[in-house]
């Protein structure tokens, strides 16, 4: 058999300002939701949150729990983005805050697991990088890499323990999340 020779393509191929990615987003938020087991419908576009503007407001349709904050970064993540995101989501009470980049830097990726083990089950933070795939000359594709996701077992088991998770409960965790972290 022969195989051809997978690429991957900088973004800025495909898109050249992050405007343009978010108008593509919007359009096809569905390829986003179904990576992350969410029913996403777009809401709007640069949503005005105080003086600033959400890249991208949607609602969950499958949970019924309302809103979703998008934020949106060309190149490796930064502070600035990530702040933002914060802001964005506490000003619309979010219940899903995703960080899509090209690139996140590991001490975001930290920052984001970190919310997750350290939010109730109301809030799930997730860290996403786009890319661009192409096989020899054929038509690119873009696919959704989730890095950072919520641990919803972790969450119910804090709830279930008065927000302590044992020692044992930990162990289980982490070890179940190593899977978890493999098949995203």
């Amino acid at each position: 058999m022969d195989f051809g020779k997978i690429k991957k393509i900088p973004l800025r191929k495909a898109w050249k300002t992050e405007s343009e990615l978010r108008d593509w987003l919007f359009e096809n938020i569905d390829s986003l939701g179904s990576k992350l087991g969410l029913e996403l419908e777009p809401v709007e576009m640069e949503s005005r949150i105080g003086g600033f503007a959400l890249d991208i407001l949607a609602r969950d349709l499958g949970s019924r729990e309302g809103n979703v904050a998008i934020e949106l970064q060309f190149n490796k993540t930064d502070h600035d983005h990530l702040g933002k995101l914060l802001t964005y989501a506490a000003g619309i009470d979010a219940k899903h805050i995703i960080l899509v980049a090209e690139e996140l830097r590991e001490e975001h990726r930290q920052t984001l697991d970190w919310l997750n083990q350290n939010t109730d089950e109301t809030k799930n933070f997730f860290g996403v990088i786009v890319e661009i795939f192409q096989i020899d000359d054929s038509k690119p594709a873009q696919d959704f890499n989730a890095v950072v996701t919520p641990n919803e077992w972790q969450k119910t088991s804090k709830k279930n323990a008065g927000g302590k998770i044992t020692p044992k409960a930990r162990a289980y965790q982490e070890f179940f999340q190593g899977f978890r972290n493999k098949s995203c």
